[in-house]
């Protein structure tokens, strides 16, 4: 009862500090001059007397707020108006971060101004792009070539989509070292790894536990680096990370830590969940569930998966290491529908033998797709590079790929993210229970999002620069725009130059990272500046 109650605690103060004060300001009042026109009908005469008197001008300050406006913020989602001011023509709103950021998709929007002043030392219109850049995106993957090659994640990265934006939560056993050693430094450093939850201990630091290193080989499986030797498969996202599993037990609680963890991760806005867990058989036998209720609908953990799902999550879970045995199908929560299931083959894109498979039992095809999971190269808590089989890392090796995708396409719900990399998967007009959809490739996935569109690509050259760098794009429109800003987002310059000798001059910076967001005709990139 007190784990319930302090689980309880901690969601009401996850969710009373994730609600944000802030300032929307309008870009105009339409009607300014028809109420200007007649004054009488914005004023009181008493007051058109007292300005009048004293030589006060009538002006659009004294116009209402847009009532259309106000009531396109009132209904936008997890917005509450708290008042409005006619003089600023701005309106005071509640609300998480992601939903008051949300609101600069309307026209009428000009800006927004957080009372937490930490939220508006960003780049501003930035769609998720407000994090830190990595510092290269050309890597020498070493080891972790063939398990990001094999999807085309690398292609991804390559775009400059290496995770960016992207907020995903690890739901595991246990994360030994990834506090201290080596291969998650260049994540520490940016801050990327933000910690999380201890579900089972019932504490915040998450690395005291040390029954279980599972979730540090699949974290290094992400955002692992080790320079010309490791490279996760989305090296530049943000992690939280929950213990939800009790390694040396298996008890249905754990499917309720599970939840309770996704509930928080929902809260804190969360993009993507890898779970390389799952159930169907206990410590003790009264609670295993049976083949039959892999149905995508029974489990306490996959029906809270589902609804995971529905609050707009991306969730990647492994399918299960189950084929050479008995059980054989997936296990929970993988049989959900709501749910990208991943099986693993080996490194010649061969289906490995333990992979749990599908069966008529669950509503939707499982697994969904297949990624390397024998003899894949994880970190260890020694900060070794080594391999390691099981479903448990190709979920993860996936779920980094996923992301890097939804940075490109950040427009696309979860579900049309999910069907694209269905689609453009190996098997995709002839799944199986063992393979599900096949091997997907994330550049044909990116590809069919925009089928009738010209694909555009951007380099900016050289970068690493001492002292300057140029712009060579796929769309040449006659002149660039470039403005520079620092990592808080506050502007250092702007310049434009004509595109055919284009060359932009960052003697004048101290070294560092830099954000440069480029204007090139219709199309708009941000890219990080790497000043030596």
């Amino acid at each position: 009862m007190k784990k319930l109650l302090f689980i309880l605690a901690l969601l009401i103060y996850q969710y009373t500090f994730s609600q944000q004060d802030a300032w929307i300001y309008l870009s105009d009042k339409p009607n300014s001059a028809t109420a200007l026109a007649d004054p009488l009908t914005i004023l009181s005469q008493k007051s058109i007397d007292r300005k009048a008197l004293h030589g006060v001008a009538i002006d659009e300050r004294d116009v209402p707020v847009e009532t259309s406006y106000i009531t396109q913020i009132k209904t936008a989602t997890g917005i509450t108006v708290m008042t409005k001011s006619k003089w600023f023509n701005a309106l005071h709103v509640r609300g998480s971060e992601t939903d008051i950021n949300a609101l600069s998709s309307l026209g009428f929007v000009l800006s927004i101004d957080f009372a937490d002043n930490s939220l508006n030392n960003r780049v501003a219109h930035q769609e998720q792009e407000d994090k830190l850049e990595s510092v290269l995106t050309t890597f020498n993957y070493g080891n972790a070539a063939n398990q990001i090659e094999m999807f085309k994640g690398d292609e991804l990265h390559l775009l400059d989509y290496t995770g960016i934006g992207m907020t995903i939560a690890v739901l595991d056993a246990g994360f030994v070292n990834v506090n201290t050693m080596g291969a998650f430094q260049r994540s520490r450093d940016v801050g990327n790894i933000i910690s999380g939850y201890d579900f089972v201990d019932s504490t915040e630091d998450v690395y005291i536990n040390q029954t279980s290193t599972h979730g540090t080989m699949v974290l290094s499986t992400m955002t692992g680096y080790v320079e010309d030797e490791f490279v996760g498969t989305a090296p530049d996202a943000k992690y939280y990370l929950f213990r939800t599993e009790d390694a040396p037990n298996e008890n249905p609680v754990e499917e309720s830590y599970w939840v309770a963890a996704a509930e928080i991760a929902d809260s804190l806005g969360v993009d993507i969940i890898n779970t390389s867990l799952g159930y169907n058989t206990f410590d003790n036998s009264n609670y295993d569930y049976t083949t039959d209720e892999m149905d995508g609908n029974t489990t306490f953990i996959t029906k809270g998966a589902n609804i995971a799902f529905e609050k707009g999550m991306l969730l990647v879970n492994s399918a299960g290491n189950s084929g050479n045995n008995s059980w054989g199908i997936l296990t929970a929560p993988a049989d959900a529908s709501g749910v990208l299931t991943v099986g693993a083959v080996d490194a010649s894109g061969i289906y490995a033998s333990f992979s749990s498979i599908g069966s008529t039992a669950q509503p939707t095809q499982k697994p969904d797709v297949m990624t390397q999971g024998a003899a894949s190269f994880v970190i260890d808590q020694n900060n070794a590079i080594r391999t390691a089989n099981g479903t448990s890392f190709s979920s993860p090796i996936m779920a980094g790929g996923v992301a890097c995708l939804w940075q490109a396409l950040p427009n696309k719900t979860n579900a049309e993210i999910m069907q694209l990399v269905r689609e453009s998967a190996s098997m995709y007009n002839a799944p199986t229970f063992s393979m599900g959809y096949g091997i997907p490739d994330l550049q044909l996935a990116l590809s069919l999002s925009t089928p009738d569109e010209e694909f555009y690509s951007l380099i900016v050259f050289p970068n690493p620069s001492i002292d300057s760098f140029s712009i060579n794009s796929s769309f040449q429109n006659d002149v660039i725009t470039i403005s520079l800003f620092d990592t808080l987002g506050k502007q250092i310059s702007t310049n434009t130059q004509n595109y055919l000798n284009n060359r932009f001059d960052i003697s004048f910076l101290a070294s560092g990272i830099y954000i440069a967001d480029i204007r090139n005709g219709v199309h708009n990139s941000k890219v990080k500046i790497i000043k030596q």
